[in-house]
């Protein structure tokens, strides 16, 4: 059970870059959750991903052993957590000016790009976390790239909004 949980039921094991398509996944389940239940359903699936992800990797390496300072590829419920924070501002901002989430492409477009590139690169904090080994640093680094990204969309988002909507 850890395993299909820590893969995403499988997405971890696809080739290649399986980071990726839990990424990718990651799209396709927000935007399921954001259509059926809104804001609300997407935060509350948000809580409990991230608590999912601490207990199957918790479960993973305590059953496998450390998995060193790099997470098994196969692992991407954490790349899911992380993806769906920078999506938050996508969807609050959706739903705060009444507009279906659709409309709003680009910014999917910039969350998707922008976790993928903190998540691959580690800058800073990421580096740190992705270092620390075990469950917590398994996720730690993608929570983390997430924040970066969701950083790099709002500012996106603002200069669009702000500077060349004018």
């Amino acid at each position: 059970m850890n395993r299909l949980i820590a893969s995403v039921g499988g997405v971890g094991y696809l080739r290649p870059a399986p980071g990726t398509w839990g990424s990718l996944a990651a799209l396709v389940l927000a935007y399921l959750l954001l259509k059926i239940g809104g804001v609300t359903l997407f935060v509350l699936a948000f809580v409990a991903v991230v608590a999912l992800a601490f207990w199957s990797i918790g479960s993973l390496v305590a059953r496998l052993g450390e998995p060193g300072p790099h997470d098994p590829a196969w692992v991407v419920i954490d790349e899911v957590a992380g993806q769906w924070i920078p999506l938050m501002p996508v969807a609050f901002g959706a739903a705060s000016n009444g507009v279906a989430i659709e409309r709003l492409w680009p910014g999917w477009v910039a969350a998707f790009l922008l976790f993928r590139l903190f998540d691959v690169w580690k800058p800073s904090v990421i580096g740190w976390a992705d270092r620390r080994g075990g469950a917590s640093g398994v996720i730690l680094d993608d929570l983390l790239a997430g924040v970066f990204a969701a950083v790099g969309v709002m500012i996106l988002a603002g200069l669009y909004h702000g500077l060349l909507m004018r």
